[in-house]
């Protein structure tokens, strides 16, 4: 097995609304600076016909391995914190390269975000946040930090106070509140409408049903 952090597929709780909470986590990086990385580099549409959702983790980035890919060589080995180019994700709405991303082993991505370009396409922004991926932008300069500190430097991401953490350097990122919310708590789509379970049980309870009339 070569050296691209992979530790097993993440285990699938019981119920797709549960994800792992997301607060602190505090890893090595491993650094792929390309830009445009679209979705088919980072899982192949040849893998995409499996029925079940567990077994990416090995798959990710496969058709690009190799000794001189980043992720293969020894520094990079148990990262879990990817840190990647702008437009990351970019291509087809497969949330298979999320799985595939997480299942081998990373908790979060750092992107760099620009005057002229997202850290990562929307449709690869909403599939990570309703899995539990946690999607960090920087800007350029701090993006250039963690890109100089390279692969196998710790770093540490705080999300409730927004703030990355590399050799002893914090900067601040921006996200989205809902999704902040929701990755803090370990809760998908499903899981932040559940948090409503008992005003919903209250109104079917009082609410007058309606049908139609068959004439």
């Amino acid at each position: 097995m070569s050296g691209i952090g992979i530790q097993g597929s993440v285990p699938l709780l019981s119920h797709t609304w549960c994800m792992l909470p997301f607060t602190t986590h505090t890893g090595k990086i491993g650094v792929v600076p390309d830009d445009n990385v679209d979705t088919d580099r980072i899982i192949p549409a040849r893998y995409l016909t499996r029925v079940s959702r567990s077994g990416y983790g090995e798959l990710v980035f496969k058709d690009v391995r190799g000794p001189e890919f980043p992720l293969d060589k020894p520094e990079a080995a148990g990262a879990t914190i990817l840190v990647v180019g702008t437009n990351f994700g970019c291509g087809s709405s497969r949330e298979h390269a999320v799985w595939a991303i997480q299942q081998a082993g990373y908790r979060a991505v750092i992107a760099k975000k620009t005057a002229t370009s997202p850290g990562y396409s929307d449709i690869f922004r909403g599939n990570a946040g309703n899995c539990g991926l946690a999607l960090i932008e920087v800007v350029e300069e701090s993006h250039a930090k963690l890109v100089e500190a390279g692969s196998g430097a710790e770093a540490t991401i705080d999300l409730p106070n927004q703030t990355v953490t590399v050799n002893g350097e914090s900067f601040g990122f921006a996200i989205n509140s809902y999704t902040k919310d929701a990755l803090i708590a370990g809760l998908d789509l499903i899981g932040t409408t559940l948090v409503y379970n008992d005003a919903i049980d209250a109104y079917e309870k009082t609410a007058d049903l309606f049908a139609p009339v068959n004439r």
